[in-house]
């Protein structure tokens, strides 16, 4: 059997909780996970590659630009079947997408996690990892793209988000749903899923902003990502993607110093269009040089105009990128 290569970066399934701080801290060793799952399962094929032990907050683009280049001498290497990725779950669904976005391999790149520590009664670490490996070794997980595994649930990288704070079953595919589950030793697939092949290296600008729009919202802080020398903002637009008519001020002025911005939805589910022709319609913001980001939400709009902008994609580029 091919081996399955276990890089953890930290997160919930290697806290244990403190009782003199009087919360979760990392405190479980990948080999300490290892070995406890060995016990209950007749794996023998793992290797553990302790990549960080960062709670998901704590990750930043530079550390998903590190953990690409960990990862692919597993993936370059015939013996090995394919890569598992123990993540926090805060930040989880953009380190995949950005995984998603530059990595090439066809190999299963398989993303989890947990949502309790290895102190909580229920803890989920070790079944989301046994359901991991199980498809990391499945033949039929090659060549779609990256993978996230929780609650026995397989989702798309480029679909899945959090949505809930608390509960097990948190990660969804809101608009689609999973692309399969893990039954007993089953790895079972319902759906298609259409892999993009972004044309993009492992590269990343961190002069890339995020906003989300609010009723009444004013200009201030479009003006200030400007005058902080950032090169793209991408903004959580309202419904169809719209905004309120008080930023278009703000969103002229960063276009006519060169930034790129990137209009998604603020809503879970559904593409931005330009729909609607008022100021501050989608219609309106094409017409000022905003891009639509289709069906991606906020964080993982941000992860791939954050990938193609040092990449050096022009505006044209960039339309077609998000486009796909």
């Amino acid at each position: 059997m091919k081996k399955i290569a276990l890089v953890f970066t930290g997160g919930t399934i290697a806290m244990k909780v403190s009782s003199k701080l009087q919360g979760a801290i990392p405190g479980v060793t990948p080999e300490e996970i290892v070995a406890t799952l060995k016990e209950a399962t007749d794996y023998d094929n793992l290797e553990a590659i302790e990549f960080s032990k960062l709670p998901s907050p704590s990750i930043a683009p530079e550390n998903m630009y590190e953990l690409k280049n960990t990862i692919d001498p597993f993936l370059n290497d015939d013996a090995y079947a394919g890569v598992v990725v123990v993540h926090g779950t805060d930040t989880l669904e953009e380190t995949a997408f950005y995984l998603d976005v530059v990595s090439k391999s066809d190999k299963p790149i398989v993303v989890t996690g947990s949502m309790k520590n290895a102190s909580e009664l229920g803890y989920d670490g070790l079944t989301n990892l046994d359901s991991s490996i199980k498809v990391a070794l499945s033949e039929e997980s090659r060549q779609k793209g990256v993978l996230v595994v929780m609650n026995y649930q397989i989702h798309a990288a480029a679909e899945v988000t959090k949505t809930h704070t608390l509960n097990l079953d948190t990660f969804k595919s809101v608009e689609f749903g999973p692309l399969g589950i893990i039954d007993d030793e089953d790895v079972l697939y319902y759906r298609m899923h259409k892999r993009k092949d972004y044309p993009l290296k492992n590269a990343y600008s961190d002069n890339v902003a995020l906003l989300k729009t609010y009723a009444g919202m004013r200009n201030d802080m479009l003006e200030h990502f400007v005058d902080a020398g950032y090169r793209g903002i991408v903004i959580e637009a309202l419904g169809r993607g719209n905004v309120p008519p008080g930023l278009m001020e703000g969103i002229k002025k960063a276009r006519a110093n060169g930034l790129e911005i990137v209009i998604a939805s603020r809503t879970m589910a559904g593409r931005v269009l330009d729909t609607y022709g008022y100021i501050g319609g989608g219609k309106d913001l094409i017409k000022n040089g905003c891009i639509l980001a289709g069906t991606l939400s906020g964080v993982k709009a941000r992860i791939l105009l954050m990938i193609a902008l040092e990449n050096g994609l022009e505006h044209e580029q960039l339309q077609k990128i998000f486009a796909m």
